[in-house]
């Protein structure tokens, strides 16, 4: 869906950019990924530590669409995405969070580029709205971008570094904005995301029955589960008359 919700748009003359890790199993090589120096060479603060932020990017040729690449040596080079050969959860995907969420926001400012919306897949990125809202709640490019986040049915078990929620207050944000990563299970940063977004998508069949609970509860408008055949248009409207309007 990192793919095929940007595509509808694009189809559709949207101007389209995709932001994703640049994990260590994907091929530089096969799909072309090439270092985008003038926007490389920042370090990122995560947790008190200088962490260099590198930028490739490389192009999906029959859709002109061009995908970024978020990537730091220490955080993406290991050859697996989320978890070790035994599917353990690796230790600081907590940091690799926050690295990525910083890494976007800070990619997206240096291309000076204001987007309409910001959509927001996978539990990995679901800081990206609290940073936004908050650490760069005055950077004025971002000031008439909505955030719409999908919730989806691939969570993962357990929970991430047990002091995630400080290394977060450690960039000044207030204790109340970061209470649900006190526990951070999937559940808990999904209602993270969810909580600084202005819409929410519920973009698997069976997604876990507290965030169906709490996903009928909040005031932003959420789409209900859409089947591959139908949710191209049913995403456009949503932009359209719920998001944007």
């Amino acid at each position: 869906m990192s793919f095929e919700a940007p595509r509808a748009v694009n189809s559709q003359g949207g101007q389209i950019r995709i932001f994703m890790p640049r994990f260590g199993n994907i091929n530089e090589r096969r799909h072309q990924l090439h270092e985008v120096i003038r926007l490389s060479g920042m370090n990122l603060v995560i947790n008190d530590l200088d962490m260099p932020l590198i930028i490739k990017v490389a192009s999906i040729p029959k859709e002109r669409m061009q995908v970024y690449f978020i990537d730091n040596e220490d955080y993406f080079k290991r050859k697996a995405t989320l978890t070790d050969e035994e599917g353990n959860l690796f230790p600081d995907n907590d940091e690799r969070a926050i690295f990525f969420a910083k890494g976007v926001i800070e990619t997206v400012k240096k291309l000076n580029w204001a987007p309409d919306i910001i959509h927001v897949n996978g539990w990995l990125s679901s800081l990206l709205p609290l940073y936004l809202r908050n650490y760069y709640g005055n950077e004025p490019l971002f000031n008439t971008a909505k955030v719409v986040t999908s919730v989806y049915n691939s969570g993962f078990e357990g929970t991430l570094d047990k002091d995630m929620y400080k290394k977060v207050l450690f960039d000044g944000l207030e204790d109340e904005q970061v209470r649900h990563l006190k526990k951070p299970n999937y559940v808990n940063m999904m209602k993270t995301a969810v909580e600084n977004s202005d819409a929410a998508i519920i973009a698997g069949d069976n997604i876990p029955e507290e965030l169906k609970k709490y996903l009928k509860k909040i005031d932003q408008p959420v789409l209900d589960y859409k089947n591959r055949e139908e949710f191209a248009q049913a995403y456009q409207d949503f932009y359209a008359n719920k998001v944007l309007s």
